[in-house]
């Protein structure tokens, strides 16, 4: 028996040593990361990463689906897409219809003035603002992943960065700081709803011009000719010298300021990771165990997407070089905080539509919204006499003058619906739906749905228009936009990567307004507050 004991007594130190040993790895694994970077590259499309596949290095995008979940079927669950729609899905985890981000600005329905999602009188500019700053995200009415990070601790760090202020607004929130570029020199600025004033280390960075540092006199192919799957020369009608342009042929030189030439050149991209690298290495992110965000906007894709249209050199050209950019940023950062501290996610705003003039196919139809003005104004005024009844068209809808339906005791619901019925007889548009359709009426499935997830009542147009495949807004400053609201804008690229190798695809169809509740989930935060979708599986 003491020998039975003795054994006893021993086998249980040996257990609890070998407890001791695996306990610190069992909680490691289920800890916040350090620090999560958000990259949302814009206008790309889900079919991107298949299709350019086969010229992108082992390091760069290749490295994120390697080593991260990889979701194939990720789509926006609404119509109205754009940048500020698309990016308050993303940071807040609810569609329109819920954070009420309808788009970059919309009319009011009381006195018919413009308003815009980041203006704000209130706030003021700050150093190298060279006089324009007054933004901020008052108008954003739920909280985003940052925010909730912010409330639940704040010894939190909370950065978002992007050329032009709404993106970095928008994935920000209200909490944190939201950089970008001024107009002039392309300083890194911000405006008082978040500091006022600039960390020194920015001020040093703005006085070298660093930015200048990554524009090209001339764009040049990054690959010789054969590598390219698009062999299309882009259109640009509005942008330099409304001349037919192949990529070896654009000089820099005719865009008029460095801060055009950062929005629709690859450099743009390199500047605001540049930007972002030095951001973490000075900041400190994720350095301890406050965890931290860093959310990065890359608007110069976009730019270039809809700019020269997806099928263009230019375009394909983009996503070459900033493959090359994620290689060094990655290493960078997985240098500075660690690969298993770190969730990286890449996705995009929106995708974008087929350029309506695609070499190959028959140019396709673009709405002219001014037109449409015009006559449901002349048509209103046959019928109740001449006056003002359009107000403008903003987010895919028609907004009416309230106070002139008003004064002629008119029916308001009468006439949206009216108006809806005579949209639909006009080239382009396949269905046309009033307000008060869509307060009264719960849609179950199809574009219908889709709509009605757009929608905020106030601040949505009167009639909401969708418009046949394929078909966009007539603006000869670009060949392809995201204003119809189909797979080719809804599908975008969605993959979260740890640095663990894991190497998943998933196959079934995902809410992009699933992200967010995910990385609260890592964070160990609660979601925001307007979200109700279930975190996504890793």
């Amino acid at each position: 028996m003491p020998n039975i004991s003795n054994f006893m007594r021993r086998l249980c130190i040996i257990l609890c040593a070998l407890i001791g040993t695996l306990l610190p790895t069992a909680l490691s694994a289920t800890e916040p990361p350090r620090l999560v970077v958000n990259i949302v590259v814009g206008a790309m499309r889900s079919d991107d990463l298949d299709r350019y596949n086969s010229n992108f290095t082992e390091q760069g995008f290749r490295r994120l689906m390697r080593e991260g979940v990889t979701y194939t079927e990720a789509y926006y669950t609404f119509s109205t897409l754009s940048t500020a729609s698309g990016l308050a899905t993303l940071s807040t985890g609810a569609n329109p219809s819920v954070h009420g981000v309808v788009g970059e600005s919309w009319w009011s329905h009381t006195d018919a003035k413009r308003i815009s999602l980041i203006n704000d009188p209130k706030a003021y500019p700050v150093e190298f603002s060279t006089g324009s700053g007054n933004y901020s995200a008052h108008r954003i009415t739920a909280p985003t992943v940052g925010d909730m990070l912010c409330m639940s601790n704040p010894q939190s760090k909370l950065f978002s960065l992007a050329i032009e202020p709404l993106g970095a607004i928008v994935l920000n929130g209200k909490h944190g700081t939201a950089l970008w570029a001024e107009k002039n020199q392309t300083f890194w600025t911000t405006s008082s709803a978040y500091s006022d004033k600039l960390p020194e280390w920015i001020t040093e960075y703005n006085k070298s011009n660093t930015n200048e540092k990554y524009v090209e006199k001339r764009w040049q192919p990054l690959y010789k000719a054969s590598m390219y799957k698009n062999h299309e020369v882009a259109i640009v009608e509005g942008i330099k010298d409304k001349t037919t342009h192949l990529i070896t042929d654009v000089d820099l030189d005719l865009t008029k300021t460095l801060y055009s030439t950062l929005q629709y050149t690859p450099a743009g991209n390199s500047a605001v990771l540049h930007f972002a690298d030095e951001v973490i290495r000075r900041e400190g992110l994720g350095q301890d165990r406050d965890t931290d965000i860093l959310n990065i906007y890359l608007d110069s894709s976009r730019n270039i997407a809809q700019t020269y249209g997806t099928e263009s050199i230019e375009y394909e050209d983009m996503l070459y070089r900033l493959d090359k950019d994620l290689i060094w940023f990655i290493d960078s950062l997985y240098t500075q905080v660690g690969a298993q501290e770190v969730v990286i996610v890449l996705t995009s705003d929106h995708g974008t539509s087929p350029s309506f003039n695609a070499a190959g196919s028959a140019p396709r139809h673009r709405f002219n919204y001014r037109q449409m003005e015009v006559i449901v104004n002349a048509y209103l005024g046959g019928r109740y006499g001449a006056d003002n009844y359009v107000v403008g068209y903003a987010n895919k809808s028609l907004y009416l003058n309230h106070a002139t339906i008003a004064a002629k005791r008119l029916s308001y619901n009468d006439v949206c619906d009216e108006v809806a019925t005579f949209l639909l007889q006009l080239q382009g548009v396949s269905n046309a739906v009033s307000a008060s359709s869509m307060r009264n009426t719960t849609f179950g499935h199809g574009r219908t749905l889709l709509m009605q997830e757009s929608f905020f009542g106030a601040r949505s147009g009167d009639i909401l228009i969708d418009f046949v495949a394929g078909c966009i807004i007539e603006d000869d400053d670009y060949r392809s936009l995201c204003t119809s609201g189909y797979n080719y804008d809804r599908h975008v690229p969605l993959i979260i990567s740890r640095g663990t190798g894991e190497n998943r695809t998933v196959s079934q169809s995902v809410d992009l307004g699933a992200v967010a509740p995910t990385l609260c989930r890592l964070l160990g935060i609660s979601q925001p507050w307007a979200s109700s979708l279930q975190p996504l599986e890793l």
